[in-house]
């Protein structure tokens, strides 16, 4: 990355259905933006000289935008900041969110200018059940293939593969509900246990409801700046690299996209190699924990681990906020849910606040976190391991 590039300001909604059924609100989807973005302008009001109508560009993340053409459009005008503002809209599976955050870090970074903002927003309360990907395109989901039948392959090859037990993926949810009870914008705040999980509605063998995300509505912005505009701000936080890959297909051809996590692996192998970190100068991580597997598979290719031993590692309790590694200190998708296009964007205003130590967080504060990394998935195609991976590592290392 050229210039330093930096976040000034974040912003996000609770997350829940906000479908107008059973007593919720119906709020539309570009004013859950708007609430998102409005959070983020004034956040970064807080910490410094910022005009709203200086922000040079924005990418808006979304997947299923329905009958919106222009969705960022729309999230804009809500603020007055359409005509002002030029927006691209961004659609990259469940990597939407990470992706728009790392075009603004690229603008920003080429020197194309000097503020920038990041958001995601999505309604996904009126769909119920999986998601098929690619229907009529992609023969495996054409037959059925939904994301959850793939992750449950994935769970029982790697409980084949490597001893994994069905108590340690439920140990990652009860780990993820507890993280997500000091989280008030999380949309599944109770504690259970590993026989409330293992005793929930079986899904997809072995996965049980509890170790599904919830599918929900849900917005977030983070706004970026250059280092010259960043200098004006207290607790700027610095983006030491971004990266956004498109999967591939896995070199063992015979397991398709099922056990391969090669993409995920091989992103943050490029993330630690440009920004010149280990896995162990990571303090934190967010992860696409969109089922309790993906948590087990994502700290063995972080490297936290070894391959293998990421169940073990859950059920050590390392993963825990006071743990040597917390994992989804927010709760993560299982238990703040999914709502795809925020979900990139949302894992990096829980590192922000983090890192700045930020009152937002103090009940789920991790001790003494310098260095952050999130990561998401994106989609699935036959043959392929993901559509896209993208990864960001933050730090509150600065010298000017």
């Amino acid at each position: 990355m050229g210039e330093g590039v930096y976040v000034i300001g974040v912003g996000q909604t609770k997350f829940d259905r906000f479908d107008g059924t059973k007593g919720r609100p119906y709020i539309p989807v570009h004013k859950l933006g708007a609430e998102a973005i409005l959070k983020a302008i004034q956040d970064a009001e807080k910490h410094g000289p910022f005009d709203r109508t200086k922000i040079d560009y924005s990418y808006c993340a979304i997947v299923f935008s329905g009958y919106m053409q222009g969705p960022g459009q729309l999230a804009l005008r809500e603020l007055g900041l359409l005509g002002r503002v030029p927006v691209e809209n961004v659609k990259n599976a469940c990597a939407s969110g990470t992706g728009a955050v790392h075009e603004v870090c690229q603008d920003i970074a080429a020197g194309l200018y000097d503020i920038g903002l990041a958001f995601g927003m999505e309604q996904l309360s009126g769909r119920r059940g999986a998601l098929p990907l690619g229907v009529g395109l992609d023969p495996e989901a054409t037959l059925g293939m939904a994301m959850t039948a793939k992750y449950a392959m994935r769970a029982r090859r790697h409980m084949f593969k490597y001893g994994t037990k069905i108590e340690q993926l439920a140990e990652v949810v009860v780990q993820s509900r507890d993280h997500a009870s000091r989280n008030p914008y999380a949309m599944l705040r109770d504690k259970v246990s590993i026989e409330d999980v293992l005793s929930s509605r079986m899904i997809a063998d072995p996965l049980t409801l509890f170790q599904c995300c919830p599918s929900n509505d849900g917005a977030a912005a983070v706004i970026l700046a250059s280092e010259k505009i960043a200098k004006e701000f207290e607790n700027p936080i610095k983006i030491e690299t971004s990266v956004l890959i498109s999967g591939n297909y896995p070199s063992r051809p015979t397991e398709g996209g099922i056990e391969s996590y090669e993409s995920l692996a091989r992103l943050m192998d490029i993330l630690y190699k440009k920004s010149n970190l280990t896995p162990k100068d990571i303090s934190f991580a967010e992860v696409h924990d969109a089922f309790s597997i993906g948590a087990i598979i994502a700290v063995e290719c972080s490297k936290f681990c070894p391959k293998g031993e990421g169940g073990k590692f859950f059920e050590e309790g390392h993963t825990k906020i006071d743990g040597d590694k917390p994992i989804n200190p927010s709760g993560g998708l299982l238990s703040c849910g999914h709502p795809l296009g925020a979900t990139g964007v949302r894992q990096v205003v829980e590192a922000v606040w983090q890192l700045r130590r930020d009152p937002e967080i103090k009940d789920r504060q991790v001790k003494d976190a310098e260095i952050a990394v999130t990561e998401t998935l994106g989609g699935g195609v036959t043959g392929m391991d993901v559509a896209a991976a993208g990864g960001i590592i933050l730090s509150n290392r600065i010298k000017w």
